[in-house]
Protein backbone atom coordinates (compact mmCIF):
# COMPACT_ATOMS: atom_id res chain seq x y z
CA UNK A 1 0.00 0.00 0.00
CA UNK A 2 1.39 3.41 -1.09
CA UNK A 3 1.73 6.11 1.59
CA UNK A 4 0.25 9.25 -0.14
CA UNK A 5 0.42 11.72 3.07
CA UNK A 6 4.40 12.16 2.36
CA UNK A 7 5.44 12.18 -1.49
CA UNK A 8 8.53 11.46 -3.05
CA UNK A 9 10.92 14.39 -2.58
CA UNK A 10 11.54 16.02 -6.15
CA UNK A 11 13.06 19.54 -6.96
CA UNK A 12 10.07 20.55 -9.21
CA UNK A 13 8.31 20.39 -6.09
CA UNK A 14 9.73 23.82 -4.55
CA UNK A 15 9.91 25.29 -7.87
CA UNK A 16 7.11 28.57 -8.16
CA UNK A 17 4.53 28.26 -10.88
CA UNK A 18 6.20 29.34 -14.58
CA UNK A 19 4.68 32.30 -15.86
CA UNK A 20 4.57 32.31 -19.56
CA UNK A 21 4.32 35.72 -21.24
CA UNK A 22 3.67 36.19 -24.91
CA UNK A 23 6.74 38.13 -27.01
CA UNK A 24 5.67 41.11 -29.08
CA UNK A 25 5.41 40.56 -32.40
CA UNK A 26 8.71 41.97 -34.49
CA UNK A 27 8.01 44.76 -36.35
CA UNK A 28 8.49 44.13 -40.22
CA UNK A 29 8.23 47.31 -42.98
CA UNK A 30 5.57 47.43 -45.12
CA UNK A 31 7.74 47.77 -48.14
CA UNK A 32 9.75 44.49 -47.28
CA UNK A 33 8.02 42.72 -49.70
CA UNK A 34 9.01 45.68 -52.79
CA UNK A 35 12.42 45.49 -51.70
CA UNK A 36 12.95 42.00 -52.08
CA UNK A 37 11.62 42.05 -55.54
CA UNK A 38 13.53 44.60 -56.63
CA UNK A 39 16.70 42.56 -55.16
CA UNK A 40 15.46 39.42 -56.99
CA UNK A 41 15.13 41.21 -60.36
CA UNK A 42 18.49 43.26 -60.26
CA UNK A 43 20.73 40.17 -58.83
CA UNK A 44 21.46 38.66 -62.66
CA UNK A 45 22.42 41.67 -63.71
CA UNK A 46 25.18 42.15 -60.87
CA UNK A 47 26.68 38.96 -61.01
CA UNK A 48 30.57 39.14 -61.66
CA UNK A 49 31.55 35.41 -60.90
CA UNK A 50 32.65 33.01 -63.54
CA UNK A 51 33.33 32.96 -66.88
CA UNK A 52 32.15 35.68 -69.15
CA UNK A 53 29.03 34.30 -71.69
CA UNK A 54 30.38 35.16 -75.52
CA UNK A 55 29.77 34.14 -78.48
CA UNK A 56 31.39 30.88 -79.89
CA UNK A 57 33.31 31.28 -82.41
CA UNK A 58 32.34 29.63 -86.21
CA UNK A 59 34.38 26.85 -86.98
CA UNK A 60 35.25 28.20 -90.23
CA UNK A 61 37.26 31.03 -88.51
CA UNK A 62 40.30 29.07 -87.51
CA UNK A 63 43.78 30.31 -87.09
CA UNK A 64 45.54 30.43 -90.25
CA UNK A 65 49.36 30.21 -90.57
CA UNK A 66 50.65 33.52 -90.66
CA UNK A 67 48.24 34.99 -89.79
CA UNK A 68 49.90 36.91 -86.63
CA UNK A 69 52.99 37.65 -88.94
CA UNK A 70 53.58 41.56 -89.03
CA UNK A 71 52.75 42.73 -92.72
CA UNK A 72 54.37 45.39 -94.09
CA UNK A 73 51.93 47.58 -96.60
CA UNK A 74 52.45 47.33 -100.00
CA UNK A 75 55.50 49.26 -102.12
CA UNK A 76 53.66 51.75 -104.41
CA UNK A 77 55.68 52.59 -107.63
CA UNK A 78 56.08 56.32 -107.46
CA UNK A 79 56.31 58.54 -110.49
CA UNK A 80 60.33 60.17 -110.97
CA UNK A 81 60.61 63.81 -111.35
CA UNK A 82 62.80 65.06 -113.35
CA UNK A 83 64.80 68.30 -112.11
CA UNK A 84 65.48 70.47 -115.04
CA UNK A 85 69.29 71.46 -115.17
CA UNK A 86 70.33 75.04 -113.96
CA UNK A 87 71.38 77.14 -117.02
CA UNK A 88 75.40 77.15 -117.15
CA UNK A 89 77.48 79.68 -115.63
CA UNK A 90 77.87 82.71 -118.14
CA UNK A 91 81.38 83.14 -119.51
CA UNK A 92 83.80 86.19 -118.76
CA UNK A 93 83.64 87.37 -122.66
CA UNK A 94 79.69 87.27 -122.70
CA UNK A 95 78.25 90.97 -121.83
CA UNK A 96 75.35 91.13 -119.17
CA UNK A 97 71.93 92.07 -120.48
CA UNK A 98 71.45 95.35 -120.73
CA UNK A 99 67.85 97.41 -120.15
CA UNK A 100 66.59 95.17 -117.83
CA UNK A 101 64.53 97.02 -114.93
CA UNK A 102 62.53 95.54 -112.11
CA UNK A 103 60.54 97.14 -109.35
CA UNK A 104 62.49 96.24 -106.28
CA UNK A 105 65.43 98.53 -105.15
CA UNK A 106 67.77 95.89 -104.15
CA UNK A 107 69.96 99.03 -103.07
CA UNK A 108 67.57 100.04 -100.69
CA UNK A 109 66.60 96.67 -99.37
CA UNK A 110 69.55 94.55 -99.27
CA UNK A 111 72.40 97.54 -97.74
CA UNK A 112 71.34 98.06 -94.32
CA UNK A 113 72.87 100.97 -92.14
CA UNK A 114 75.86 99.15 -90.24
CA UNK A 115 75.50 98.80 -86.80
CA UNK A 116 77.55 101.26 -84.82
CA UNK A 117 79.15 99.19 -81.79
CA UNK A 118 78.33 100.71 -78.12
CA UNK A 119 81.11 102.25 -76.80
CA UNK A 120 82.61 100.03 -73.61
CA UNK A 121 85.80 99.92 -71.42
CA UNK A 122 88.13 97.03 -70.48
CA UNK A 123 88.84 97.49 -66.99
CA UNK A 124 90.97 93.87 -66.28
CA UNK A 125 93.59 91.93 -68.09
CA UNK A 126 91.09 89.13 -68.41
CA UNK A 127 89.00 91.31 -71.17
CA UNK A 128 86.49 91.96 -68.61
CA UNK A 129 84.23 94.57 -70.25
CA UNK A 130 81.94 96.77 -69.48
CA UNK A 131 79.44 99.47 -71.17
CA UNK A 132 80.43 102.72 -70.27
CA UNK A 133 76.53 104.41 -69.76
CA UNK A 134 76.44 101.87 -66.93
CA UNK A 135 80.21 102.68 -65.81
CA UNK A 136 79.31 105.96 -64.29
CA UNK A 137 82.23 107.75 -66.39
CA UNK A 138 80.02 108.91 -69.33
CA UNK A 139 78.88 112.84 -68.46
CA UNK A 140 75.16 112.18 -68.99
CA UNK A 141 73.42 113.54 -66.17
CA UNK A 142 75.80 116.98 -66.75
CA UNK A 143 74.23 118.00 -69.95
CA UNK A 144 70.83 117.74 -68.52
CA UNK A 145 68.51 121.21 -68.71
CA UNK A 146 67.60 121.13 -65.05
CA UNK A 147 71.51 120.46 -64.06
CA UNK A 148 72.64 122.48 -61.09
CA UNK A 149 69.05 123.57 -60.16
CA UNK A 150 67.34 122.49 -56.77
CA UNK A 151 64.55 120.09 -57.22
CA UNK A 152 61.12 121.58 -57.08
CA UNK A 153 59.95 119.48 -54.29
CA UNK A 154 62.66 120.88 -52.11
CA UNK A 155 61.47 124.47 -53.10
CA UNK A 156 58.12 123.47 -51.94
CA UNK A 157 59.39 121.93 -49.01
CA UNK A 158 61.23 125.36 -48.03
CA UNK A 159 58.44 127.38 -48.40
CA UNK A 160 55.86 125.16 -46.29
CA UNK A 161 58.85 125.60 -43.68
CA UNK A 162 59.42 129.27 -44.38
CA UNK A 163 55.44 129.64 -43.75
CA UNK A 164 55.26 128.14 -40.77
CA UNK A 165 58.14 130.43 -39.21
CA UNK A 166 56.56 133.65 -40.14
CA UNK A 167 53.29 132.39 -38.69
CA UNK A 168 55.06 131.04 -35.40
CA UNK A 169 56.80 134.24 -35.44
CA UNK A 170 53.65 136.20 -35.82
CA UNK A 171 51.37 134.50 -33.21
CA UNK A 172 54.52 135.53 -30.88
CA UNK A 173 54.52 139.16 -31.75
CA UNK A 174 50.52 139.01 -31.25
CA UNK A 175 50.78 137.51 -27.80
CA UNK A 176 53.92 139.83 -26.62
CA UNK A 177 51.76 142.68 -27.79
CA UNK A 178 48.86 141.31 -25.35
CA UNK A 179 51.16 141.03 -22.39
CA UNK A 180 51.04 137.87 -22.08
CA UNK A 181 54.52 136.59 -22.92
CA UNK A 182 57.71 137.98 -22.18
CA UNK A 183 61.16 137.35 -23.57
CA UNK A 184 63.67 136.89 -21.82
CA UNK A 185 66.81 138.61 -22.08
CA UNK A 186 70.40 137.33 -22.43
CA UNK A 187 71.66 138.42 -18.93
CA UNK A 188 68.85 136.44 -17.42
CA UNK A 189 69.27 133.62 -19.58
CA UNK A 190 72.57 133.09 -18.55
CA UNK A 191 71.38 133.73 -14.73
CA UNK A 192 69.37 130.71 -15.28
CA UNK A 193 71.83 128.72 -17.15
CA UNK A 194 73.89 128.82 -14.37
CA UNK A 195 71.31 128.12 -11.93
CA UNK A 196 70.53 124.98 -13.58
CA UNK A 197 73.99 124.21 -13.66
CA UNK A 198 74.79 124.38 -9.92
CA UNK A 199 71.77 122.06 -9.35
CA UNK A 200 72.75 119.19 -11.09
CA UNK A 201 76.11 119.77 -9.74
CA UNK A 202 74.60 119.93 -6.06
CA UNK A 203 72.00 116.34 -7.12
CA UNK A 204 75.57 114.57 -8.64
CA UNK A 205 77.39 115.52 -5.49
CA UNK A 206 74.72 114.14 -3.18
CA UNK A 207 74.00 111.36 -5.36
CA UNK A 208 77.61 110.12 -5.37
CA UNK A 209 77.28 109.81 -1.78
CA UNK A 210 74.96 107.37 -1.47
CA UNK A 211 75.45 104.25 -0.18
CA UNK A 212 77.51 101.49 -2.63
CA UNK A 213 74.96 98.58 -1.14
CA UNK A 214 71.57 99.81 -1.88
CA UNK A 215 69.47 97.04 0.23
CA UNK A 216 67.10 99.33 1.40
CA UNK A 217 63.53 100.12 -0.27
CA UNK A 218 64.10 104.15 1.01
CA UNK A 219 67.88 104.08 -0.63
CA UNK A 220 66.21 102.84 -3.76
CA UNK A 221 63.68 105.72 -3.88
CA UNK A 222 65.88 108.07 -3.06
CA UNK A 223 68.33 106.96 -5.99
CA UNK A 224 65.47 106.58 -8.28
CA UNK A 225 64.07 110.32 -7.15
CA UNK A 226 67.51 111.66 -7.68
CA UNK A 227 68.69 110.14 -11.31
CA UNK A 228 64.91 111.34 -12.28
CA UNK A 229 65.67 114.95 -11.13
CA UNK A 230 69.10 115.61 -12.58
CA UNK A 231 67.54 114.13 -15.67
CA UNK A 232 65.33 116.53 -15.96
CA UNK A 233 68.05 119.82 -15.07
CA UNK A 234 69.97 118.32 -18.22
CA UNK A 235 67.07 118.72 -20.61
CA UNK A 236 66.58 122.07 -19.17
CA UNK A 237 70.02 122.84 -19.40
CA UNK A 238 70.00 121.75 -23.15
CA UNK A 239 67.08 123.63 -23.57
CA UNK A 240 69.04 126.85 -23.02
CA UNK A 241 72.26 125.95 -24.41
CA UNK A 242 70.32 125.32 -27.81
CA UNK A 243 67.72 128.43 -28.09
CA UNK A 244 68.70 131.49 -28.33
CA UNK A 245 65.47 133.46 -27.47
CA UNK A 246 63.12 131.92 -24.80
CA UNK A 247 59.97 133.53 -24.06
CA UNK A 248 57.79 132.69 -20.71
CA UNK A 249 54.28 132.79 -20.70
CA UNK A 250 53.33 134.80 -17.86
Amino acid sequence: MEDTAYPEESIYNFLAEQVHSEKEKMYTSKYRPRLILEERLSKSTMKTMGPAKVDVPSPDKYLKKHSKEVQLPEKKECSRKFVTKKPPVPLRTERPPMGVHTKKNFMTTTVAAPVKPQPACVDSSRGHRELLENSGLVPKYSKKKDYGEVPGYLQHRSEEEQCAVDEYNKYLSEQMDQGSMTQLSDEERQINLQRLKSNWAELHQEYQRLPVLIDTMARKARKLQLEAEMKQLESDIGLFEKFKTIYIAK
